[in-house]
């Protein structure tokens, strides 16, 4: 197993910091590299994150997990928006020097971030992968976070629990899908929010390599 521990710097509207990331390179011949965001509560060590990057290395897949400003701070909010786009455009302008086509993913908040950096041009990854995109505040539908999405140039997996509270109803997030330009929506029956389904106790980072395949699956059709 071959892990790396960077710190790349990256200039925010209140100065300069550095983006810790926790690079996983693949097993063997890597053709492609994942950047995974973590959610707003967590950080780049989730289990969740650790089992996904740990199941997708075998496939071929290395990954760059990193902290968002706020969290490398010790922050336990969330930050502007343009620290998280800041952030993510650090991480991908080092990925350019990997020599494989970049993936930009995120849990949740993460995944949003990634997306509203892509709708600005702030970065140009080959594609987006969302692991449960949160539409919009739980029992808040109005409050939909789509305007931005049909901007997005590259094409985008949305991996989205049937049960999860931030895409209720999920025709919503069907429409917002529909609505993209390359877009396909692939639904776990029965999960929630963070993938796990109820009466079925699995451990985050089992939870989190389960959907390897669908990842793997979804880069390799569209490399």
């Amino acid at each position: 197993m071959s892990t790396r521990e960077l710190a790349l710097p990256v200039e925010l509207p209140t100065g300069a910091a550095s983006v810790p990331v926790t690079v996983r390179d693949a097993d063997a011949g890597a053709w492609a590299m994942v950047a995974l965001a973590h959610g707003a509560g967590s950080g780049r060590e989730h289990p969740f994150l650790v089992g996904l990057a740990e199941a997708l290395a075998p496939l071929g897949i290395s990954t760059a997990r990193f902290d968002f400003p706020y969290r490398a701070a010790c922050r336990r909010l969330p930050g502007p928006a343009a620290h998280a786009v800041a952030a993510w455009a650090a991480v991908v302008t080092w990925a350019r020097g990997e020599g494989v086509p970049l993936w930009a993913a995120g849990k949740s908040y993460g995944g949003r971030m990634a997306s509203m950096a892509a709708a600005e041009g702030a970065i140009e990854p080959a594609g987006l992968v969302y692991l449960g995109y949160p539409l919009h505040p739980p029992g808040r539908p109005d409050r939909a976070r789509v305007a931005h999405l049909t901007a997005v140039a590259q094409p985008q997996l949305f991996l989205s629990g049937t049960n999860d509270p931030f895409v209720q109803p999920v025709a919503q997030l069907e429409a917002a899908v529909a609505s993209c330009r390359d877009a396909v929506l692939t639904w776990v029956d029965g999960a929630g929010h963070s993938f796990e389904v109820k009466g079925r106790r699995r451990a985050a980072d089992e939870v989190g390599a389960g959907l390897a395949p669908l990842v793997a699956a979804f880069l390799r059709e569209r490399r």
